[in-house]
């Protein structure tokens, strides 16, 4: 009887933690169901969400292209060379650039109207502020680039030596520099990869150069690349011209740190004339100053 007592416990324990283990199962399995159900329509709303900004966007720019073909405004080469300079290669941007050069004095006149005080010259003012805005906006992008492509010549040099004595032709070169540049100089790589591009497409190779040149109006990248014109019609070696290239940039890049450095002491004295020494007369010559005004005043 005890026995058979102890065997029906038993079985009871393990059917009971059975029905425990089965019921954790199933619920744990219903949560990750939940969850993966969860990420996939997140998945498919983000997918939906983006399918709906790119389709704004594209509706956006097709009125933007729709008005400016009714106005008859054509976008100048000489903006198209201006974005190139400032990295950008949408050809999107031309056209919000003229928009918003529309648009944008329009609004500004409309909020001149909502303003209390000076209401005539605002109504002047914001409209033109407006309209010069773009330009101002593109010409800081494109002088940005040019400083961070001048930054990037002297490790684009140093790499391209190296590659060049590991045995690469100039070409190869580049598109090696390009590749290892990818994330601390993305602004070289482009360049570099146009550079190739240009050639696959038939351009020649000095050509090509002398348009990065010009695109950009470095004299450092100036410099560059009449190196590389100059060792490729005359066969010198390109590796000593491209050593000799980064050791001049380098001493360059420290003689405009020290000019910089001079620089600096006499920019300090406009500072320290306006804010720190009125400040210093007051804290050292005010108690004295009050003491002498006391003095004068409890004369008889």
């Amino acid at each position: 009887m005890n026995a058979l007592f102890y065997l029906m416990m038993t079985l009871t324990g393990f059917c009971g933690f059975g029905l425990v283990a089965a019921y954790v199962l199933r619920h744990h399995a219903k949560v990750t169901q939940k969850r993966v159900l969860m990420v996939l329509t997140a998945t498919r709303s983000a997918a939906v969400d983006a399918k709906q900004r790119d389709l704004a966007k594209e509706r956006i720019i097709g009125a933007i292209r729709w008005l400016r073909a009714r106005l008859g405004l054509t976008v100048d080469p000489k903006l198209l060379e201006r974005f190139e300079k400032g990295g950008v290669q949408n050809s999107a941007y031309p056209d919000i650039y003229l928009a918003s050069r529309i648009v944008g004095p329009i609004l500004a006149f409309i909020v001149a109207t909502f303003i209390p005080w000076n209401k005539p010259l605002m109504m002047m003012g914001l409209p033109g502020i407006a309209y010069i805005l773009p330009d101002i906006v593109l010409q800081r992008m494109v002088k940005r680039r040019k400083e961070k492509i001048r930054l990037s010549i002297p490790d684009a040099v140093d790499l391209l030596v190296i590659c060049v004595d590991a045995g690469l032709g100039m070409d190869q070169a580049m598109l090696r520099v390009a590749q290892e540049l990818g994330k601390r100089h993305p602004d070289i790589q482009q360049e570099f990869l146009r550079i190739n591009r240009e050639q696959r497409a038939g351009k020649q190779r000095l050509d090509a150069w002398q348009s990065m040149a010009e695109r950009h109006n470095l004299p450092d990248l100036d410099g560059f690349v009449n190196m590389l014109t100059q060792t490729e019609r005359f066969g010198t070696p390109i590796a000593r011209a491209l050593s000799n290239f980064g050791d001049g940039i380098r001493q360059k890049r420290r003689q405009r740190a020290e000019e910089l450095a001079a620089k600096t002491t006499v920019k300090i004295i406009f500072p320290l004339v306006l804010c720190i020494f009125p400040s210093l007369f007051i804290v050292l010559l005010g108690p004295p100053g009050l003491q002498v005004a006391r003095g004068l005043i409890g004369m008889p």
